[in-house]
């Protein structure tokens, strides 16, 4: 019997940064500081992330491109990657996303890439929990609750039990 399925999720959006709690709006900040120092010298597209762990310390992370695409590193996947490294005990539960082009914040909030997203899922199969997402651009904001709603038919470490 062919069935056919609908997958559909919901998120929180907000106009204005103000509209956000004090602890989201000092990770939107802690993002957009963040993609300020980004490297991205050939798609010009700067990144900034902002991971808040459970003690409340917040990691910064930061595209960096590479002339031998696609060597360089999203900054979800850096600031990320520095929370494991470094604070393996502490986990994450919020992270922030701000983009910009040329010297101004994108109007419309950036999304995680596939790969990021699959790293995010990882990441909150490791530490058993959601990691709240906050994708921020110029004209609002968006909070979803955690990956499985961008990501809803995951690969993961039950895909891999035998």
């Amino acid at each position: 019997m062919i069935k056919t399925k609908n997958i559909t999720f919901s998120y929180t959006e907000y106009e204005r940064l103000e509209e956000l709690n004090s602890s989201d709006m000092e990770l939107v900040a802690a993002a957009r500081e963040a993609a300020m120092n980004a490297y991205a010298p050939y798609s010009k597209f700067k990144v900034g992330a902002a991971l808040r762990l459970k003690s409340g310390k917040i990691i910064r992370g930061a595209n960096v491109e590479n002339a031998a695409f696609p060597s360089g590193i999203c900054a979800e996947r850096s600031a990320l990657s520095n929370s494991v490294s470094n604070h393996s005990g502490d986990k994450p539960i919020s992270l922030a996303i701000a983009s910009m082009r040329g010297n101004e914040f994108t109007d419309d909030p950036p999304s995680p890439c596939g790969s990021c997203r699959q790293v995010i899922a990882e990441e909150e199969s490791r530490i058993d929990g959601k990691i709240k997402l906050i994708l921020s651009g110029k004209n609002k904001t968006m909070i979803v609750d955690g990956i499985a709603d961008l990501l809803p038919l995951q690969f993961n470490r039950k895909s891999l039990e035998v």
